[in-house]
């Protein structure tokens, strides 16, 4: 079969590899029909991504076809449309114990610490896997991960119907946590540096933009809140300085949530902090959040609209990680497709 793999750093070939079979009576065998790129497949692919080692094969937001199943695999069959969960873990540290196997010490994510889903067959345990409506384009749900990604910022954040949510960043995470935020009943403004980003969120149900290159974004959220700021920031940009902001922007019993991995330091004062008794939470993948994905999907109030902009075939696979190189301010998301 074939398999979208990165041989070391910048050496992305499609390679031959024997078909996967059952190995334990858990297991379930699945055809991929779609897979989606995502920024950190493109960091294993320039080889930034510390987290992953080579050779490796690319992909955890994934939708396919069951085609087989082990003898003690309940709820899926063959012919099932399913997602998948790219996290493994070892339900027994503390993270997992408190129900936060995200951050489990053990934990391996499909595609990055393991091999994932960019090939025409994979293996892996029932339980990674959640049945979607068969009904529903293949192009709706392979976006389950990244939607799971801004359902954990919402859920992190804890936002409820009424709160008003600042997010940082139109890009596609941004974007997969406006819908969840909206779902949610919340206010929502978000920010940006591109005009097309600007329009895609407001056409996608934000109540508010603003670019930082037209006007000064804290003034404007003040103006807006009537000088309250936001109950909720979320930072999908990810830098130093938005992360500074972010402490500015919160309202008096605010909550910050960070999505980022960057090693820089942020200067952040103590006194606002306390007292404004700001919360500061990290977000990272997702906690039983597929369940809720899932549900939003079947019954269709998860649409893609427009958030997938590129389709190339596994033939393709270097033409497509080069155009998502190339093209940052194109591509919202690219999607890879299999026969």
């Amino acid at each position: 079969m074939n398999a979208i793999q990165v041989k070391e750093a910048h050496d992305l070939r499609v390679a031959q590899l024997e078909m996967p079979t059952l190995k334990n009576p858990t297991d379930v065998v699945v055809k991929v029909k779609l897979a989606g790129i995502c920024g950190s497949d493109m960091h294993i692919y320039h080889g930034t991504n510390p987290l992953a080692t080579y050779p490796r094969i690319l992909g955890h937001e994934i939708a396919g076809e069951v085609v087989e199943v082990g003898s003690d695999v309940a709820g899926l069959v063959a012919g099932d449309h399913v997602v998948v969960e790219p996290i493994r873990y070892c339900g027994t540290c503390y993270a997992c114990r408190k129900g936060r196997p995200n951050v489990c010490k053990e934990l391996s994510v499909f595609g990055v610490h393991e091999d994932g889903g960019m090939r025409e067959f994979f293996v892996l345990p029932a339980r990674q896997l959640h049945k979607v409506n068969a009904g529903l384009p293949w192009e709706e749900v392979v976006l389950a991960e990244p939607y799971s990604i801004g359902a954990q910022a919402v859920w992190r954040g804890k936002v409820e119907s009424g709160d008003f949510v600042f997010i940082h960043g139109c890009g596609p995470i941004g974007i997969c946590i406006l819908k969840m935020a909206k779902l949610a009943g919340a206010t929502v403004m978000m920010s940006d540096l591109k005009p097309e980003r600007l329009a895609f969120a407001k056409a996608n149900g934000a109540d508010f933009v603003v670019s930082p290159l037209e006007e000064d974004v804290l003034s404007k959220l003040l103006d807006v809140t009537n000088g309250e700021g936001a109950n909720v920031v979320i930072d999908a940009v990810c830098l130093p300085q938005t992360f500074e902001q972010s402490i500015q922007m919160a309202s008096v019993a605010g909550t910050i949530v960070i999505l980022g991995f960057d090693e820089r330091f942020s200067q952040i004062p103590q006194l606002p902090i306390t007292k404004k008794e700001l919360t500061i939470v990290g977000s990272r993948l997702q906690t039983n959040q597929f369940a809720k994905v899932v549900q939003l999907l079947n019954e269709g109030k998860l649409k893609e609209n427009g958030l997938i902009t590129h389709r190339f075939t596994i033939d393709q696979a270097q033409e497509a990680f080069t155009f998502v190189e190339q093209n940052p301010d194109t591509v919202r998301k690219a999607l890879i497709e299999f026969s």
